[in-house]
């Protein structure tokens, strides 16, 4: 090489750095039972390991009264790494989780897009739930005091956001304040994401997220229901939840508010 030609500076950088949207699950941490909490997501863990197993998550102790100690974080913290998910940082709060943050070693988070929050109910880590039935959509008449008939998709305040193309394995697809709505496929590892409803006209193999903002009238349809997970306002499925009979089938997914009161993942046969 030239002297001429070494003294050039190189300018192109080392590394580049983008900022773009987070997909870490937010735990939020309702009880500082450590070994119950270790437990629930042992549990999580063992029966959905390629959604779960080394995940990413951040911490978040905004639904405790107060921030916990020093010495209760950090065994919280290696509790949750024991169980085989990564907690990855802290979700802002008060002045007293930032400096907790610190003391741990860990960054904060502000409050991120799929936050699956609505009505002072966050869940932080999507709820799980327990019912498994694969029963029919309730009447549109008038029915029990605590079953919510069906409803229309919500209104988006924007127009849909169209998907063409298919969403494949590692790619994200997120409708930020409007329904989705994809043409093709979503393959194995992809993720699709609107605060909306979703409608898929292809296989579903990989995670359909809706009302993500805490929308609990959004809904999910798919052409063949193979879905590693799906989620609406946080209540979520994995496949091993879901009946045999409904794999592979056009399906709906909507949320119904149960005998006591709570919010239950309802799937059924598209007709």
């Amino acid at each position: 090489m030239s002297a001429t030609a070494s003294a050039i500076p190189n300018y192109e950088q080392a590394g580049e750095l983008k900022i773009g949207q987070v997909g870490i699950a937010n735990l939020r941490v309702r009880t500082l039972d450590v070994d119950k909490l270790a437990a629930e997501m042992r549990e999580r863990v063992a029966r959905a390991p390629k959604l779960f197993a080394r995940a990413a998550v951040v911490v978040d102790f905004g639904g405790l009264a107060q921030t916990p100690d020093l010495a209760t974080a950090r065994a919280l913290i290696e509790a949750l790494r024991d169980a085989g998910v990564l907690p990855v940082a802290l979700a802002y709060g008060t002045s007293e989780n930032e400096a907790l943050a610190v003391e741990l070693g860990l960054p904060l988070l502000a409050k991120f897009r799929a936050q699956y929050e609505g009505s002072d109910r966050a869940t932080g880590a999507p709820q799980n739930t327990a019912a498994r039935s694969a029963e029919p959509p309730p009447p549109t008449s008038d029915g029990p005091a605590k079953t919510r008939a069906p409803q229309a998709p919500a209104t988006a305040t924007t127009p849909g956001l169209m998907q063409a193309a298919p969403v494949r394995s590692g790619q994200q697809v997120y409708a930020e304040n409007r329904d989705l709505t994809v043409l093709t496929a979503v393959g194995a590892g992809a993720e699709v994401i609107a605060d909306g409803s979703i409608h898929i006209y292809g296989p579903l193999r990989g995670r359909a997220l809706a009302g993500a903002q805490g929308n609990e009238q959004a809904r999910i349809f798919c052409r063949e229901f193979h879905a590693e997970l799906v989620a609406i306002a946080g209540h979520y499925k994995v496949l091993e939840d879901v009946p045999k009979e409904l794999r592979g089938k056009p399906v709906q997914i909507w949320l119904e508010t149960s005998m006591t009161g709570g919010e239950e993942l309802k799937m059924a046969v598209l007709d």
